[in-house]
């Protein structure tokens, strides 16, 4: 029985595998998911006091339109 080395090709040698592929698609992936984490978040925070604002702007509205210029006499 001959050996690997006689035929010259020896012990296989592992390569260093090519990570620039998959760090720019790690990276990618990452960026993404933090855009829609943060979109979440505003989303949430807009519904949570969606209304509240509304009617703080609305009693504002009325506030300038109508009653201050009935209080000074416009």
């Amino acid at each position: 029985m001959k050996m690997a080395e006689e035929y010259g090709q020896g012990v296989p040698m592992v390569l260093a595998p090519q990570m620039g592929a998959i760090d720019a698609t790690v990276e990618s992936i990452r960026y993404r998911a933090q855009l829609i984490a943060r979109n979440q978040k505003l989303d949430s925070g807009v519904m949570a006091t969606g209304m509240i604002g509304f009617v703080a702007g609305f009693l504002f509205s009325l506030v300038m339109v109508i009653i201050l210029p009935l209080a000074v006499g416009l």
